[in-house]
């Protein structure tokens, strides 16, 4: 880890206290200024929905000013819109916190860049181990996240204001450290030669199913979290045990990142991402064991721990799917697929848990489970069979 991995590291968990922030607020203000209770979560799918839409600009601006001048004008939006939040929550005005919150997208989609600038920083033999150690630097969020919503909730006399205040002052605190952080220059070729054409990249099984697994495994992941407060406050539990949960749950996320990339590199990509994949069942199954605080943390515990193996492994490999000239198109592409997904989940989130229940939300998560198994033995039957002609 030299130093520019340690502030992105930093910066990543910035970021992460950011979105747990988000994940903890949002859906609870929604909610409190909505027309319609179905409605609560659609700030948080304007989240992804904004992250999705801004792939392209992102890079584009990955591509022709670099990585850090991009990761800084996400940051500026981030600032910017994190104080647009605050004022549609003090003007209760539901309709401007989806708008602020899907222009927030943009700096989600930039910080989403993180992981892949990650592996830039360090030597090609130690890039899984710098893309999972800076995924752990999320463990900040984990503890901030939460804290923050829950200490800055009575900030003001509008609930929840505060904590978007604070969050603009995380984004600042993030410019400050990205300003020190030296990322290394753009392939000489990447000016002249783009590299194989993106459909083609796509085509690769190896993208296809990197990509499957990171928007599935993602998506289920949002799924459950974004109606975790919701579904407590249904059940009548405080808001102080909704931030233990989501602590935890955020704990589980990225403190495996301290070891997640040497499991890797001993066991090989698949077999952890397999080992995700069952974490995330274990998690739907104590879920539908109750509605108690204890199935509450244990079950999002296991589901960051899930989320962790099978979005580590699906970034390391995703790195083997493209040239470096090709980085941005591709990345953005990888991102294009997770928002997607991310943004269906979140609202089938609020729509599901508000109408049918958390019994038939976590039912509901079985199916992309599924798929994303599927995905894991077509590839690791393909490089079997590979192997043995």
């Amino acid at each position: 880890m030299n130093r520019n991995l340690w502030l992105l590291a930093i910066c990543q968990g910035l970021f992460l206290t950011n979105n747990v922030t988000f994940i903890a607020i949002n859906g609870l203000v929604g909610l409190n200024l909505a027309p319609l209770g179905w409605m609560a979560t659609l700030p948080v799918m304007a989240y992804v929905v904004g992250g999705a839409l801004s792939t392209g600009l992102v890079a584009h601006t990955q591509r022709h000013f670099g990585r850090k001048t991009s990761f800084q004008l996400g940051l500026l939006v981030a600032v910017l819109s994190a104080l647009l939040c605050c004022y549609a929550a003090y003007s209760r005005n539901f309709w401007l916190l989806v708008t602020a919150t899907l222009v927030a997208g943009y700096y989600n989609a930039n910080a989403q860049l993180y992981r892949f600038a990650a592996a830039e920083l360090a030597l090609p033999s130690f890039r899984e181990k710098a893309v999972s150690l800076v995924m752990a630097g999320g463990l900040l969020g984990a503890v901030a996240g939460p804290n923050l919503a829950a200490g800055t909730r009575g900030l003001t006399d509008v609930p929840f204001a505060g904590a978007y205040l604070a969050l603009a002052g995380v984004a600042l605190l993030a410019m400050a450290l990205l300003a020190f952080i030296r990322f290394p220059p753009p392939p000489p070729q990447q000016a002249h030669n783009g590299g194989r054409p993106l459909g083609q990249i796509m085509r690769q099984p190896v993208f296809v199913v990197a990509a499957a697994a990171s928007a599935l495994g993602y998506g289920v992941m949002n799924l459950l979290m974004a109606a975790t407060p919701i579904a407590m406050q249904v059940c009548g539990l405080p808001f102080s045990d909704v931030a233990i949960v989501l602590e935890w749950h955020v704990i589980g996320m990225f403190a495996p990142g301290f070891f997640t990339g040497h499991l890797i590199r001993k066991f090989g990509t698949l077999p952890i991402m397999g080992v995700g994949l069952a974490l995330n069942l274990v998690c739907v199954l104590i879920a539908l064991t109750g509605v108690e605080f204890r199935q509450f943390l244990a079950a999002l515990f296991l589901l960051g721990l899930g989320w962790n193996f099978l979005f580590t492994g699906a970034t390391t490999l995703a790195l083997t799917a493209y040239r470096p000239e090709e980085k941005d198109k591709a990345q953005g592409a990888l991102n294009f697929c997770v928002f997607a997904v991310l943004a269906v989940s979140s609202l089938a989130s609020g729509v599901l848990v508000t109408t049918q229940g958390w019994t038939l939300l976590n039912f509901g998560s079985l199916l992309p489970l599924a798929l994303t198994g599927l995905a894991l033995a077509w590839l690791g039957l393909g490089r079997r069979r590979r192997r043995s002609l």
